[in-house]
C-alpha cells in the first residue's frame, strides 16, 4: 500500500510538470509569433486614466504655462520671472520656519488626499500657513518620460500624502499656493522636483528654501536627506524604498512611512540649518561681507528659475547609440577592422531608434523595452532567426543589475510582440529608415493598429513625418538656461557693481585760482576739516587750497586731471553699472616704487560687466604671455617645508634630495589638505594615499598628522585669506590656534618656495635666483631676506610678511617681474611697462568713451 501511494504521488507530480511545460512552451509560441493585440490591452497602466497630459511622448518641445495670454512672450519663458527675480534681490531674506521646538515624534494619523473636495480642503490649509514641507516621489519602469506618482505635504501640525494619480487632472488646483510668494515651500535637493511639478501639472515653486542648498553654504560633510535625518532627528530610513514602484494603491505601511518621514521633518531640520546661519553670520567679522543665509536663501530661488524642456537629439536614440558604441569600441582598443566598426554602429543606431520609437508608443521607459546589454549582444553577433534574437536577449539581460527593477522581464513584452520588426530591422537593406518606422509607427497605432492609441501617443502619430526622424537640434536648452543666465548676471551686478557714483567731480583750485584737479567729496571734505581750503561753490562744490601746492596739472604735461568724468563705462558708453577696473594689474603695481604709484587714478577706468569680462580676458592673456617672456611662471611651482628639507639635507643618501624632488605646488598642497580634512575617512583608500602622498612631499615624505594637514591647509595665505578659510569656509580645527596660526617669524621662514620654469637662467632678481639649480625662488614671507645654503636650500634672515601678498595667486609673479624690470631699466622700464599694459586694454576694448586727457604714453611721475 506504501508503494502505491508514493507511485501515485509521483505521477501526479510528474504530470504537473507536463502541463507546465506545455502551457509555457504554447506561451513562448505565442510570444514569438507576435499577436495582432497588444499586451497593453490587457495591461491597463494608471497613467492611461489621465484624461490630459502636459508633456506627451511626442518629439514636439514642452510647452509651459503662460499666464497673460495676450502678452507676446516667448514660450519657453518662466512664468513667475518677475516674482523669483525680486525674491533674489531681496538683501534680508524673512524666513521663520518654527518658532519654538516641536515633537519630532511621528504619529499614526496622516491624510490620504484622493478626490477633489480633499485637495481643496488642503489648498485652504496652506493657504493659511507661511511655510510648508514637500518632497515627490516619481515613477520611472513604465513610463517614457516619468510622472509623479505622490506628492507629499508637511505642515507643523500634520502630514498629508496626495494622490497624484487619481488627483492628475485636478492638481492645477496647488498652483496658486505653490507660486505664492509670501508661503516658504521647503525641499530637500529641489534640482529635480521642480522639473517634474512643471512637467505633470505646470506647478511653479516661487520662494524656496531647499535644505541641501544649505549644506552646501555651511559645508556640510554630507548633504543628503538620510544623513540630515540621522544627525538632527535620530532616524534611520530605507532608500530602497525610493525604487518601489509608487503606483501601487493602496501603498504598504512601510511605503506610506517612507514618503511621511522625507516631509514631516523637513521643518524642523530646515529651522536646525537656518540657526546655524544665523549663527555663522553673527560669528562672522564686519568686513567679511558674505551673508551665509542670503546666500542659501539665493541658491535656493535660483532653482525655481529652471525650466523643464524635453531631451532633444539630432535622431532617435543618437545619445545612446554613440555611448554603447564607444564603450564597446574602446573596450576593444580599436583592434576591429574599420569595415565592422562601420557595419556595427550601424546595428546599434537601427536598434536604439527602434527602441527610442516603440517606448513613446508604449509608453514605456527605454531600459524596461530593450537593455543596453541586449543591443550590445545583438549587434556584435547578429541572430539569425526571431529564436535566435529571443535567446540572445534573454541571455544578455542574465548580466543586468536587476537590484532597481528586479521584476523586469526579459524579453520584454515589447520586443516579444515585435521580434519580426527587430529580425527585419536587422536583415534588410533599407534604402530610407524612415519610411521603415513609419510603417511600423502605423501597424502599431494607425487606424488599423495593434496598439491601444492614447494621450501619450497620439500627438506622435499626427505630427509625425518623413522629417521627424531627423530632428535638427532646438535651441530648447539655451532657451531653458537663458533666465537662470540672465538673473545671475543680475545678481553680479548688483553685488559688485558700484553702488554710488564714483566721479563726484569736485573741483579743487590753487590759492591763485587756477584748476588743481578733479576729486571726490571724501578728498574735498578731507581738506576743509583741517583748515587747509576754504569753499568756494556748492553745486558741484570746489574748494581753493589755502597754501601753495607741490606740484601743477601744468607741471606734468597732461590735463587728464583738470577733465571732469563721466559715471560711465568707457567701452560702450553703458551707465546702469559698471566696476572699477585697473589696466595695470595690481599684482605689478602694488610692487611699483611709491613715487610711480602716485597718479593710478589714471590707469583705473569704469567698465559694465560685458566689457570688464573681456578686458579681464584679455589681460589673463597677456599675463601668460609675459610669463613666457621672462621666464617667470604665474604662479609659484613647488614648496616645501624648510625645517624638513634641512632634516633631510643632513641625512646622508645616495641621490641628493633638492626642491625639485620633493616640492609641491601650494594649490595642491592645500586642496590636498582641504580634502583630507573634511572627507578623509570617507574617501576610497586609494585616493586618500595619494592626497597623503602630497602633503608628505611637502612635509619631506615623513609621516604626518592632522595637525600637520592643517598647517598645509594655510601654506602661503595672506592673512585675510587664512580668516576666510576659518570663517567663510567653516572648519573647525580641533587644534589650539597657535598650532594653526604660527607666529609671523615660523610662518614666513617655514617653507622654500620654486617657482622655476625653463629659460630663466639669465634672470636675476635681487639675490632670488638660484644659479645653480636654475630656480627663482623665494620664502613663505615674501619680502624676507633670502640666502642660500650649500645644500641649495633657502634660509631666510629675519623675513618681513607681506601682507598682501599670496603665494596662491599671482603675487610671487608680479614681484619677480617688477623686480627684474626694475634691475635692468630701472625706472623707464616700469613706464614701458604700462604702456604696454594700456595698450593690450585698448586693442581689446576699444574704448569710445575714454576721459579726455587719457593716453596710452602718460608718463608716470
Amino acid at each position: 500500500m506504501e508503494l502505491q501511494h508514493k507511485v501515485k504521488i509521483a505521477l501526479v507530480v510528474a504530470s504537473f510538470a507536463a502541463l507546465t511545460i506545455l502551457f509555457t512552451a504554447r506561451r513562448r509560441r505565442k510570444r514569438r509569433s507576435g499577436s495582432t493585440s497588444c499586451y497593453l490591452r490587457d495591461d491597463q497602466k494608471p497613467q492611461y486614466a489621465f484624461k490630459r497630459v502636459l508633456a506627451d511622448n511626442s518629439y514636439s518641445a514642452f510647452k509651459h504655462l503662460k499666464l497673460n495670454m495676450n502678452k507676446d512672450n516667448d514660450v519657453n519663458s518662466h512664468p513667475y520671472e518677475s516674482e523669483i527675480l525680486s525674491l533674489l534681490e531681496n538683501s534680508s531674506p524673512e524666513l521663520n520656519f518654527i518658532s519654538e521646538r516641536t515633537d519630532l515624534t511621528l504619529s499614526d494619523t496622516y491624510a490620504w488626499v484622493e478626490t477633489e473636495s480633499q485637495l481643496e480642503e488642503l489648498v485652504d490649509v496652506l493657504n493659511k500657513e507661511m511655510v510648508f514641507a514637500v518632497d515627490t516621489e516619481q515613477h520611472s519602469l513604465r513610463s517614457f518620460l516619468g510622472f509623479t506618482a505622490l506628492i507629499q505635504i508637511s505642515t507643523h501640525k500634520e502630514d498629508y500624502l496626495v494622490d497624484t494619480i487619481a488627483l492628475h487632472d485636478s492638481m492645477n488646483l496647488l498652483r496658486p499656493v505653490f507660486a505664492n510668494r509670501s508661503i516658504c515651500k521647503v525641499f530637500h535637493g529641489a534640482d529635480n522636483d521642480i522639473l517634474w511639478l512643471q512637467r505633470d501639472f505646470h506647478i511653479y515653486v516661487v520662494n524656496l528654501f531647499d535644505t541641501a542648498k544649505a549644506c552646501e553654504v555651511l559645508s556640510k560633510p554630507m548633504k543628503s536627506l538620510a544623513y540630515l535625518l540621522e544627525t538632527y532627528c535620530r532616524v534611520a530610513t530605507n532608500k530602497m524604498l525610493q525604487r518601489e514602484d509608487w503606483r501601487q494603491r493602496p501603498l504598504s505601511a512601510d511605503m506610506v512611512q517612507y514618503a511621511r518621514t522625507d516631509a514631516h521633518y523637513l521643518l524642523y531640520i530646515a529651522n536646525c540649518l537656518l540657526f546655524e546661519l544665523k549663527q555663522v553670520n553673527e560669528n562672522s567679522s564686519t568686513d567679511d561681507k558674505f551673508n551665509f543665509l542670503l546666500e542659501a536663501s539665493r541658491r535656493s530661488n535660483m532653482t525655481c528659475l529652471q525650466l523643464y524642456s524635453k531631451e532633444t537629439e539630432g535622431s532617435p536614440g543618437e545619445s545612446a547609440a554613440s555611448s554603447i558604441s564607444s564603450r564597446h569600441l574602446n573596450s576593444q582598443g580599436g583592434s576591429a577592422l574599420i569595415s565592422c566598426k562601420t557595419q556595427f554602429q550601424d546595428r546599434v543606431r537601427r536598434l536604439c531608434a527602434w527602441r527610442d520609437l516603440m517606448a513613446r508608443v508604449h509608453d514605456e521607459s527605454l531600459r524596461y523595452v530593450l537593455s543596453d546589454q541586449a543591443i550590445l549582444a545583438i549587434a556584435i553577433q547578429v541572430p539569425k532567426s526571431t529564436g535566435e534574437l529571443y535567446a540572445t536577449i534573454a541571455q544578455a539581460d542574465l548580466n543586468v543589475d536587476l537590484s532597481s527593477s528586479p521584476f523586469l522581464p526579459s524579453p520584454s513584452s515589447v520586443v516579444c510582440s515585435h521580434l519580426d520588426d527587430i529580425h527585419c530591422l536587422l536583415h534588410d537593406n533599407f534604402g530610407d529608415l524612415d519610411r521603415f518606422f513609419l510603417g511600423i509607427l502605423q501597424n502599431c497605432i494607425g487606424s488599423n493598429g495593434s496598439c491601444p492609441l492614447s494621450i501619450f501617443n497620439y500627438a506622435l502619430l499626427v505630427k509625425y513625418n518623413l522629417k521627424m526622424m531627423t530632428i535638427s537640434k532646438h535651441n530648447d536648452r539655451k532657451n531653458a538656461k537663458q533666465i537662470s543666465k540672465k538673473a545671475s548676471r543680475e545678481l553680479f551686478v548688483q553685488k559688485f557693481s558700484c553702488k554710488s557714483p564714483v566721479y563726484h567731480n569736485c573741483r579743487i583750485y590753487a590759492n591763485d585760482g587756477r584748476l588743481l584737479c578733479y576729486c571726490d567729496r571724501r578728498k574735498l571734505e578731507w581738506y576743509l576739516r583741517r583748515e587747509l581750503a576754504e569753499l568756494v561753490a556748492d553745486d558741484p562744490p570746489a574748494i581753493k587750497l589755502l597754501f601753495e601746492p607741490k606740484g601743477r596739472p601744468e607741471d606734468e604735461g597732461n590735463d587728464f586731471y583738470i577733465q571732469s568724468k563721466k559715471n560711465i563705462c568707457v567701452g560702450c558708453g553703458e551707465g546702469n553699472h559698471y566696476l572699477r577696473y585697473r589696466i595695470i594689474p595690481s599684482c605689478y603695481r602694488i610692487h611699483f616704487p611709491e613715487h610711480l604709484k602716485s597718479h593710478r587714478s589714471h590707469d583705473i577706468v569704469l567698465l559694465c560687466v560685458d566689457c570688464h569680462e573681456t578686458a579681464h580676458a584679455a589681460a589673463e592673456k597677456h599675463k601668460r604671455e609675459l610669463a613666457a617672456e621672462f621666464g617667470i611662471p604665474l604662479f609659484v611651482r613647488r614648496v616645501v617645508d624648510t625645517k624638513e628639507a634641512f632634516d633631510m639635507a643632513a641625512e646622508p643618501s645616495d641621490s641628493e634630495t633638492n626642491v625639485h624632488e620633493e616640492g609641491v605646488s601650494p594649490l595642491e598642497l592645500r586642496t590636498a589638505a582641504m580634502a583630507l580634512l573634511r572627507h578623509g575617512p570617507r574617501m576610497p583608500l586609494k585616493r586618500q594615499e595619494e592626497l597623503m602622498l602630497v602633503v608628505m612631499k611637502y612635509y619631506g615624505r615623513r609621516e604626518i598628522s592632522e595637525e600637520d594637514l592643517e598647517r598645509a591647509l594655510l601654506v602661503g595665505m595672506s592673512p585675510h585669506e587664512r580668516r576666510r578659510v576659518q570663517k567663510k569656509k567653516g572648519l573647525a580645527f580641533k587644534h589650539s590656534p597657535q598650532s594653526v596660526f604660527p607666529d609671523a617669524e615660523h610662518q614666513n621662514g617655514a617653507c622654500n618656495i620654486d617657482t622655476s620654469t625653463v629659460d630663466n637662467s639669465s634672470v636675476d632678481v635681487n639675490n632670488h635666483m638660484n644659479s645653480d639649480s636654475g630656480s627663482v625662488s623665494d620664502t613663505c614671507g615674501p619680502g624676507g631676506e633670502v640666502s642660500f645654503s650649500d645644500n641649495g636650500y633657502a634660509k631666510t634672515a629675519q623675513p618681513k610678511f607681506n601682507s598682501k601678498l599670496s603665494l596662491l595667486g599671482h603675487g610671487p609673479h608680479g614681484k619677480l617681474v617688477v623686480d627684474y624690470l626694475l634691475k635692468e631699466y630701472h625706472e623707464d622700464g616700469i613706464r614701458q611697462f604700462c604702456q604696454r599694459w594700456r595698450q593690450v586694454f585698448v586693442a581689446a576694448i576699444q574704448p569710445r568713451f575714454l576721459p579726455a586727457g587719457w593716453d596710452v604714453n602718460h608718463r608716470l611721475s
